[in-house]
C-alpha cells in the first residue's frame, strides 16, 4: 500500500508540469458567439479582450472570456469558460457558456441547465450586486441584492462560474471602462426638506441654463455648405436660437420649487412605479425645440444626448404631462403650452450618478437643398451638477463570500449532517464494543446506512467522488486556489470528519459507515442473502490480485487529470456514484445499466465495486496509511489456531495470521462482535470449557487434576 501511495505522488509531479495556463480562444472561435448586427472588433490587449463593433463599426463595448483572466477551478480541477458581451454602459449584452468541465452536467443532469443560468446575466448591469441563491430569512435586502436562480444539485458549480464571470469582468470594467461607476449612485435624499423658490434654484446654479444666439449658430456652420441655410438667424443674428432649461427633479425639494401641486403628485406617481428613474426637466423657449416632428413619445429623444465620466447615458421620454410651479417664469409655462418640455429619465441602476457633473448635449441641425436635402447638424452642450446635499450614497452591500452564503442557504442540513456526523463519531469512538454486542445490531447498522443514503446521498448530495481529490491535487501542483471546495460546506464537512478518521480508524468510516453507494451495495447483499442468491468469493489469491485493480485505476485518473483533463469526466464515471446518487439513475440507459450492474453483483459478491473498483476507495486506504493505532483487539489465538474473524470478513480484510488489514477494512464491527461474543469466539469458548471442567474437578487443559 505504501508504495502505491509513492507511485501517486510520483505522478503527481511528473505530469504536474504539462499543465500549463490557459491561452485565450483565437479571434475566429469567438467570432461566432457575436448576435448581428454586433461584430468583433480588434484585439485591446493579450488576455483575449475584443472591442465590440455596431453595424456602424464604432465601438459599442468589449467581448472576453472568463478563463485567461480568472481561472477559478471546478471540481474537475479544470476553470470554466464563459464567453461575456458587455457595452458601453456596463451592462451584460449577453453571457455564454463556451466550455467546461463540471462533472455534475457532463454526464449528471442536463447539460443544457447550466447553459440557461447564463442568460440571466443579460440585461443587469455590473453596478448591481449579483448573488446566486435566494434571498436569505425574510428577504428585506431583495432590493440591494439581485439574485440570480441557481441549478439544484449543481449550485457549488454554478457559484464557481458565477464568480469567474464577475472577475473577469470586473478587471475589464477596471481597465478600460474607467468612468463605469461598479458601486451604487447617488440616489435623492427624501429626509432632506428645503423650502425653495424657483428664484432659489437658479441663483444656486441647481437650475442649469444654456442659452445660444443665432450669430453663435451662424458661426458655427460658418464656411460649411449649411452657413446660408436659415434665413430666420439671417435675418435677425441677435435673437435666441436655444435658450435651453435643465433641472433635475429627483430630490422631493427640488421637485416642490418647480412643479405645481398636480405635476408634483404626477411626478411622484412615477416615481413610486419607475424607483431607479432619475427624472430630468428639460425646458425650450426659443425656437430650436427639443425633439424632431418624428420623435414619438416614451422613446429615446433624437436631438438630445448625455454623457457623465466619458460614458454615455441612456435616456428616454418619461412620458409625463408636465404642470409647473405659479413662480415659474412665463417663458417657461409657454414652452409646456406648446410641446417644448420633457421630463426625461435615466436608469441609475446602468451607472448614472446624479451627484457627479454630466453633460447634456443638444443637436442643432441644418438642411441644404430642396430634394433629399442634405443634413448638417453641430453638437450644444451644458454642464450639469447638482448639490450633493440633496442625495445619499446608500452603504455599498457587499454579498457575503460565497462560502458563507453557501453556508447559509445549507444551514439546516448542516445542522442535521452535524449533528449525526457528531453521533456517529461518539458512538464509533467510545461505545463501539457495546454497539457491536447489542442483539439488534444489524437493523441498528442498516437503519444508519438507510440515513445515510438518503440523506447524505440523494437529498444531501453529500456522496463524495474521486474527481474531488483529483481537483485537489491539480491545484496543488499548478499553485492554485482551493476556495473552490467551499462552494459545497456538506460535502466539505463529510471530507473533513472523514480525514480526521483516518487518524482513528483508516478508511473505515467513510467506505463503512459514510458512503451512500457502498450503502446501497450493502443492502443488495442483504437481498441477496435473503433471496438466498449463491454466494461468490474469490479465492484468496485472486482476491489479494483484484484489490491492486483500484490502485490501477487511480493512476490511470491521475494521468487523465494532468494529460487530457477535458476527457476527465468521462473517464471519471468509472464511479457509478452520479448515476446512482446524485441523479436518482435518472440518466442516460447505459450508465444507468452501469449502476445497476455493481448493485445487482453485490447481491452474490459482497460490495466488489468498493472492494475492487472504487478510485475513491484507492485514496481512502492512502489515507488510512497515517493511522495512529490498532483499534480492532486481537488475542494471541487469533490466526492460530482460531481462524472465526477470517472466515466471517466479507472484505477479506484479515490475514491468516490473524492480523487486520486496515487498508482493506470497512469498519463492519463483524469481527469486534465475534470478538467479544463469549458465545462465538474460539478463545472465549475454550476459556469457558476451561473453567467448567475446573469447577467440576475434571482435568485442566494441561491435564493435571484440580485439586
Amino acid at each position: 500500500m505504501l508504495r502505491a501511495a509513492r507511485l501517486i505522488l510520483s505522478l503527481c509531479l511528473t505530469l504536474g508540469a504539462l499543465c500549463a495556463a490557459a491561452e485565450p480562444l483565437p479571434r475566429e472561435a469567438l467570432a461566432p458567439y457575436i448576435r448581428a448586427p454586433m461584430a468583433l472588433g480588434p484585439a485591446i490587449n493579450d488576455k483575449g479582450v475584443y472591442s465590440l463593433l455596431n453595424s456602424g463599426g464604432a465601438e459599442a463595448g468589449y467581448v472576453f472570456e472568463t478563463e485567461p483572466m480568472a481561472p477559478l477551478p471546478g471540481f474537475s480541477g479544470a476553470p470554466v469558460n464563459v464567453l461575456v458581451v458587455l457595452d458601453l454602459d456596463g451592462r451584460f449584452l449577453d453571457v455564454k457558456l463556451i466550455s467546461h468541465n463540471e462533472p455534475i452536467f457532463v454526464s449528471g443532469l442536463p447539460e443544457h441547465m447550466f447553459y440557461d443560468f447564463f442568460d440571466q446575466y443579460r440585461g443587469h448591469s455590473i453596478n448591481e450586486t449579483l448573488v446566486v441563491g435566494n434571498p436569505y430569512g425574510d428577504g428585506d435586502d431583495g432590493s440591494a441584492l439581485v439574485y440570480l436562480d441557481g441549478v439544484t444539485k449543481a449550485t457549488a458549480s454554478v457559484r464557481i462560474a458565477h464568480e469567474s464571470v464577475l472577475a473577469a469582468t470586473l478587471q475589464v470594467a477596471r481597465e478600460k471602462m474607467g468612468g463605469v461607476s461598479i458601486g451604487p449612485p447617488a440616489v435623492p435624499d427624501p429626509t432632506v426638506a428645503e423650502n425653495l423658490t424657483w428664484d432659489d434654484l437658479v441663483a444656486q446654479g441647481i437650475v442649469t441654463r444654456l442659452t445660444v444666439s443665432n450669430a453663435q449658430m451662424n458661426a458655427e456652420f460658418a464656411g460649411t455648405i449649411w452657413e446660408n441655410d436659415d434665413p430666420d438667424a439671417q435675418a435677425d443674428p441677435d435673437a435666441p436660437y436655444l435658450d435651453l432649461w435643465v433641472v433635475d427633479l429627483g430630490p422631493p425639494s427640488v421637485a416642490r420649487a418647480v412643479l405645481s401641486d398636480s405635476g408634483l403628485q404626477t411626478l411622484r406617481a412615477f416615481q413610486e412605479i419607475s424607483t431607479s428613474d432619475e427624472p430630468i426637466l428639460v425646458v425650450e423657449t426659443a425656437r430650436h425645440g427639443l425633439v424632431s416632428e418624428d420623435f414619438t413619445r416614451n422613446t429615446s429623444p433624437d436631438w438630445i444626448s448625455a454623457e457623465q465620466g466619458g460614458f454615455p447615458v441612456a435616456l428616454r421620454d418619461a412620458d409625463l404631462l408636465i404642470d409647473l410651479a405659479d413662480d415659474v417664469p412665463d417663458a417657461l409655462h409657454d414652452a409646456v403650452l406648446d410641446g417644448k418640455a420633457l421630463i426625461l429619465r435615466t436608469d441609475r441602476r446602468l451607472g448614472f450618478d446624479p451627484a457627479a457633473p454630466w453633460t447634456l448635449k443638444i443637436e442643432a441641425v441644418r438642411e441644404h437643398g430642396m430634394f433629399k436635402p442634405e443634413l448638417g447638424s453641430v453638437t450644444l452642450a451644458t454642464d450639469i451638477t447638482s448639490p450633493e446635499r440633496f442625495f445619499t450614497r446608500p452603504e455599498v452591500q457587499k454579498p457575503a463570500p460565497p462560502w458563507v452564503e453557501a453556508l447559509k442557504n445549507r444551514a439546516p442540513d448542516l445542522i442535521v449532517l452535524a449533528l449525526f456526523l457528531t453521533l456517529l463519531v461518539m458512538l464509533l469512538g467510545g461505545a463501539m464494543n457495546r454497539l457491536a454486542a447489542h442483539r439488534h445490531f444489524t437493523p441498528i447498522r442498516l437503519g444508519i446506512l438507510a440515513f445515510v443514503t438518503v440523506f447524505i446521498g440523494w437529498w444531501g448530495q453529500g456522496q463524495l467522488s474521486i474527481v474531488t481529490p483529483l481537483g485537489v491535487i491539480r491545484t496543488a501542483i499548478q499553485g492554485g486556489s482551493y476556495s473552490f471546495l467551499l462552494y459545497d460546506p456538506f460535502s466539505l464537512l463529510i471530507w473533513a470528519v472523514t480525514l480526521a478518521g483516518f487518524v482513528a480508524w483508516g478508511r473505515g468510516l467513510f467506505c463503512g459507515w459514510l458512503c451512500p453507494f457502498g450503502a446501497l451495495q450493502e443492502f443488495a447483499a442483504h437481498l441477496g442473502r435473503a433471496l438466498r442468491i449463491p454466494q461468490v468469493e474469490p479465492s484468496a489469491a485472486r482476491d489479494n490480485r483484484l484489490k491492486w485493480l483500484k490502485y490501477a485505476i487511480l493512476a490511470a485518473l491521475v494521468i487523465v487529470v494532468f494529460t487530457a483533463p477535458a476527457r476527465l469526466d468521462k473517464a471519471a464515471e468509472v464511479e457509478p456514484f452520479k448515476t446512482a446518487i446524485t441523479t436518482f439513475f435518472l440518466r442516460e440507459w447505459y450508465y444507468v445499466v452501469y449502476a445497476a450492474f455493481w448493485l445487482l453483483l453485490s447481491m452474490t459478491l459482497f460490495k466488489g465495486f468498493c472492494r475492487y473498483v472504487c478510485p475513491l476507495g484507492a485514496v481512502m486506504a492512502i489515507g488510512g496509511l497515517v493511522r495512529g493505532r490498532d483499534w480492532i483487539a486481537r488475542r494471541p489465538e487469533c490466526g492460530s489456531p482460531c481462524q472465526l474473524c477470517r472466515v466471517k470478513c466479507s472484505y477479506g480484510a484479515i490475514e491468516k495470521s490473524g492480523r487486520i488489514d486496515y487498508s482493506e477494512c470497512f469498519q463492519c464491527l463483524d469481527c469486534v462482535a465475534i470478538h467479544d461474543d463469549p458465545q462465538r469466539c474460539v478463545p472465549l469458548v475454550n476459556d469457558a470449557k476451561k473453567r467448567r471442567r475446573a469447577a467440576s474437578g475434571h482435568p485442566n487443559a494441561e491435564g493435571v487434576p484440580a485439586e
